[in-house]
């Protein structure tokens, strides 16, 4: 079966979740070393880095609008991980990866708001289903509200800002700017809230290092730079139907790298955000002329 470009897209995306799902484990194991902030500064530091000689190719392509571009969608995902960080110290892992998940509903409200028109009835029905699988997965017995949530919240919302505002810049700017200057706004912002947060004791053992090269290249600049290009085939809300995979497989490579298995309730969770995708994308695989339209309106 020949695959359409829109479809293309969504599989790369797909492998770019893997990609971060698969890290989550040798993150989490990192920043027992290096506190959240300084990890981030350093690993989007050396992303940047690495794609300086792509850049120098691409120099024609810089302007002060793609510079500007670049510049929100890094605050935006800075404010993602600052605040899901911060809210972590008050609430639970299963109430932020699944209020984090959320962003799989404010994307597509977003896109209703600014275009007038609801997702289609595969779409509606594949977010449910991935809004279902994502309490299995993530949450207890029970979900008590806390303090940290509303941080975590705020995270959610600035990530879905990210996915929405990517697909309305990454069609008239740049990939290879457009990924760079994000990645240096979220490194530098990293930084420099690092100062004026109080950190632990930092340790740059062998765990940081390796965590560091893993996800610098492969989980950040690769990563943001497939993101930013392939956002140009499809839709905002099937992009972030698809990172709602992200704590699928995150849950996979617990079970290869540290034996942890999935409960039956999770087991099902995974299952339902995968069909709730496989629904979306196969009911509704080529993004209309308006969702198209929309991606690229005057706010680009």
């Amino acid at each position: 079966m020949k695959l359409s470009r829109s479809q293309w897209a969504d599989f790369s995306l797909l492998l770019v979740t893997a990609v971060w799902g698969s890290t989550f484990v040798i993150v989490q194991i990192a920043i027992d070393d290096l506190p959240p902030l300084p990890f981030l500064a350093i690993r989007f530091f050396l992303a940047f880095v690495s794609l300086l000689p792509f850049l120098y190719f691409q120099k024609a392509h810089i302007s002060k609008s793609t510079l500007l571009k670049g510049l929100a969608l890094g605050v935006f995902l800075f404010s993602g991980y600052a605040w899901q960080t911060f809210g972590l110290q008050f609430t639970t892992a299963s109430n932020a990866g699944f209020i984090t998940g959320l962003s799989v509903v404010f994307v597509p409200a977003l896109v209703t708001i600014t275009t007038r028109k609801l997702p289609s009835r595969g779409l509606i029905l594949g977010i449910s289903c991935a809004i279902i699988g994502l309490a299995f997965l993530t949450l207890g017995d029970r979900f008590q509200l806390n303090k940290g949530d509303l941080m975590v919240l705020i995270g959610a919302i600035s990530f879905a800002l990210h996915i929405f505002f990517v697909g309305r810049y990454s069609p008239q700017t740049n990939s290879t700017v457009l990924a760079s200057t994000q990645i240096l706004t979220v490194s530098v912002l990293s930084a420099v809230f690092s100062l004026f947060v109080p950190q632990p004791m930092m340790h740059f053992s062998s765990n940081v290092w390796v965590a560091l090269l893993l996800t610098a290249i492969p989980a950040t600049s690769l990563a943001f730079f497939v993101q930013t290009k392939m956002q140009q085939f499809t839709t905002a809300t099937h992009t972030a139907l698809i990172f709602s995979m992200e704590p699928v497989f995150a849950a996979l490579s617990a079970f290869l790298l540290i034996g942890e298995l999935l409960t039956p309730r999770g087991f099902l969770g995974a299952l339902l955000v995968l069909a709730g995708m496989l629904i979306a994308e196969f009911t509704d695989s080529k993004p209309k002329a308006s969702d198209t339209k929309g991606s690229v309106s005057s706010l680009s």
